[in-house]
């Protein structure tokens, strides 16, 4: 098997982008990526896109549609709907495709538009990505399933209100030094806990918004690597797996097996493990979600998720610095887009281009997206040149 670069990565701004259609998102993301490599031409010989499609934007033939008006138009695309990991996925896809010989270069895009329907509409649509024989029409809403996650990790772990809270008060730290993010200020722990409620334990700031954005990555063979970039960022392990779509039919309610199963596979192959990961960029669609991935990737032992976040173990200077971007959280969370956005995090940070946010001396990089609440999930292992 070959070995997969990084060659380059871009992205639209996360968040509420008006009138602008998913083409003009994916437009703006592919720009930037192919500004940070000039010696790209926009030709490739294969693309995937990720996409849930929210609200039946362009439903049949988006991928496409996307590479319509490009250099890359002409190549075969394929649309990879997978819930919110849809483009991480879709790296995946690209990945093994590389490391076959079956491709050379390849673009992976994630894409998603959902603002521009009325709350109910999206409401609507935001169950589809869960049960919707039972948890979706016995009226269960995406912040209800995560509340019931939260609530089993409070009951058996001890997990409080003020670890969830410590969460978001990291995520909008990071994300008001990202460019790229929806959310770019800060709060402050008693503004956390003293917002509404949406579904207990879980208050405003423990809850992800509804985001516009797209991201666009270039990746390419080790041996064409040098005609792209000068610094490739090197994918070395990549893991995925899928689990119950519904909460009842899994043994836990406070932890993702999915995420667990899909680091193994992972880390399988290489010799690395979760202690050596400098920065991660998990799947954070609530605080619970991250404090769970913490453990689920094994950055922290089973159960300290929480306390680990209330005592900086995540945070810039801590053993393992998560979601520098901001995360979904504060980045916000364009569906189909936020896989590849993570993405674009970690070329930022290994390229020196992640500014105030910049995680020190890191070489070691981790992703983690989940779809839906866990029925589906992908990791990748990042290292860079040194």
């Amino acid at each position: 098997m070959r070995k997969v670069a990084l060659a380059s990565a871009g992205m639209s701004r996360f968040g509420d982008r008006g009138a602008l259609t998913p083409k003009d998102l994916f437009t703006e993301a592919w720009a930037e990526a192919r500004k940070r490599a000039p010696q790209w031409s926009g030709a490739v010989d294969e693309a995937w896109i990720g996409t849930v499609g929210f609200g039946g934007h362009q439903p049949g033939n988006s991928a496409a549609w996307f590479l319509q008006g490009t250099p890359a138009q002409g190549a075969p695309a394929h649309r990879v709907e997978n819930a919110c990991a849809s483009s991480a996925f879709a790296l995946r896809n690209a990945a093994l495709a590389i490391a076959s010989g079956e491709v050379d270069v390849a673009v992976v895009g994630g894409v998603e538009v959902m603002n521009s329907f009325s709350r109910a509409h999206r409401a609507a649509w935001l169950g589809v990505s869960g049960d919707t024989e039972v948890e979706r029409t016995a009226g269960l809403t995406f912040p209800g399933v995560y509340a019931m996650m939260a609530r089993a990790h409070m009951e058996e772990f001890g997990t409080t209100r003020e670890h969830l809270a410590h969460v978001a008060v990291k995520a909008h730290r990071n994300g008001a030094r990202n460019p790229h993010a929806q959310f770019r200020k800060e709060i402050t722990l008693e503004k956390a806990l003293a917002a509404p409620e949406i579904a207990a334990p879980l208050g405003l700031f423990d809850c992800c918004s509804t985001t516009d954005g797209a991201a666009v990555l270039l990746l390419t063979s080790a041996e064409k690597a040098p005609e792209y970039c000068d610094n490739p960022v090197w994918l070395v392990g990549s893991g995925a797996t899928s689990d119950d779509l519904a909460l009842h039919d899994r043994r836990y309610l406070n932890r993702i097996p999915a995420t667990t199963q899909a680091a193994q596979r992972a880390f399988a192959g290489t010799a690395l493990g979760a202690h050596d990961i400098d920065f991660a960029e998990v799947h954070d669609c609530f605080t619970i979600a991250e404090i769970m991935a913490t453990e689920d990737l094994g950055f922290v032992s089973r159960g300290e998720g929480g306390l680990a976040a209330a005592q900086g173990v995540t945070d810039h200077g801590g053993a393992v610095v998560v979601n520098p971007s901001g995360g979904l959280k504060a980045k916000g969370h364009p569906l189909g887009a936020s896989g590849a956005g993570q993405v674009v995090e970690v070329w930022e940070q290994f390229n020196g281009a992640a500014g105030a946010r910049q995680v020190a001396d890191a070489t070691r990089a981790l992703t983690h997206s989940v779809g839906g609440s866990g029925a589906t999930c992908a990791v990748h292992v990042w290292e860079r040149e040194t």
